[in-house]
């Protein structure tokens, strides 16, 4: 294992804010993970696991602990079932499994970060989340010191949330499982409007997977959602708000707020979520507070690109990103009466 002090850790976010780590460790193996968790919880030491740092905000301060990078490596495929190292970049092995001819994550091509963090965040995008193929998740259990096997119902996944991240002290994700399909080169069932769009299809369409997966960047990079080192949109966390999920009645509250500043004729955007809830859009719900694209004067403004992700303009600190947060929040709230939920998580800073 690779052992610096003093480390910086805003390199290996791609914010890149953040001060230093008392102690920054570089695992290769499971058995490297394991012990430097072990170590750590056996010292009473505080711990910070750091995969792509995609999803990742660290307060100027830094961290008083260690910080563990996770940079295992392995993609094992058998058929139709593929397992990734916690440490594999994600949109590499999405690239790999449609050179496969494999359906099933081709959607979430372009998103940034490693394959540990996948199943902690279900994270999904145009129509897909890896929920709907995982199988199995690997996982050190720090309460019971063990290496444990989650099957999907124990991961207890919802939108955006899982057993990993509502306990997030308690496991550190080694291996994902999925199962994909043979679908004879062709994609699964497009499920998103905008997607199927741009491929000139219906939704519930099948197409060549390349061609999914290569709309789908095109989607992505021109909202600022593709790593892109000259791009300081890019210089993100992707989407920074969850889209809300509100109950019947909050949405017919919502829905006389906006009639009330927007006019009769504006309907906001709503798609059903389980009985009796409807999501939102966060992205909606910004703009139409008057937070555009590039609202901003310092470091830290909304993305040119998409009014969801906060950047990081050169310079900036994490505090000038959480000042420009946290008046995003109160302007939503102020307008609408609801409260955005930040996605990435935070560590030595809030809102």
């Amino acid at each position: 294992m690779l052992e610096l002090h003093d480390a910086p850790l805003a390199p290996l976010t791609t914010f890149r804010l953040g001060g230093p780590a008392t102690r920054l460790v570089t695992a290769t193996t499971d058995a490297e993970v394991v012990a430097a968790v072990r170590e750590a919880d056996a010292d009473g030491t505080p711990l910070l696991v750091i995969g792509g740092g995609s999803n990742l905000v660290i307060g100027d301060k830094g961290f008083e602990g260690t910080a563990l990078r996770i940079a295992t490596s392995g993609f094992e495929l058998a058929g139709t079932t593929l397992e990734l190292a916690a440490g594999e970049v994600w949109t590499d092995a999405v690239a790999r499994t449609v050179e496969a001819g494999l359906a099933g994550i081709e959607c979430l091509a372009g998103i940034p970060g490693s394959a540990g963090a996948t199943p902690i965040q279900n994270v999904g995008a145009y129509g897909q989340e890896v929920s709907a193929t995982i199988t199995e998740v690997v996982a050190y259990d720090r309460r019971a010191g063990e290496t444990v096997a989650l099957g999907p119902e124990e991961c207890a996944f919802s939108y955006r949330h899982s057993r990993f991240k509502a306990d997030s002290d308690r496991y550190v994700v080694l291996r994902v499982r999925f199962e994909l399909e043979d679908a004879d080169g062709l994609s699964a069932p497009l499920k998103y409007a905008e997607t199927a769009r741009a491929l000139g299809v219906e939704p519930g369409d099948r197409v060549p997977l390349a061609e999914a997966r290569e709309t789908v960047l095109k989607l992505r990079a021109g909202k600022g959602m593709v790593l892109d080192p000259e791009d300081h949109d890019t210089w993100s966390a992707g989407s920074f708000f969850t889209n809300p999920i509100l109950t019947d009645a909050a949405f017919a509250a919502f829905h006389a707020r906006v009639r009330e500043r927007l006019g009769d004729g504006v309907a906001p955007p709503a798609y059903p979520a389980g009985e009796g809830h409807t999501k939102t859009s966060a992205a909606w719900l910004i703009d139409k507070a008057g937070f555009t694209k590039g609202y901003g004067s310092g470091p830290a403004r909304i993305s040119t690109k998409h009014t969801l992700a906060l950047t990081n303009r050169g310079g900036a600190t994490t505090e000038d990103l959480l000042a420009l947060a946290r008046e995003v929040v109160a302007g939503v709230r102020e307008a609408f009466g609801i409260t955005l939920v930040n996605e990435p998580v935070m560590v030595g800073a809030g809102l």
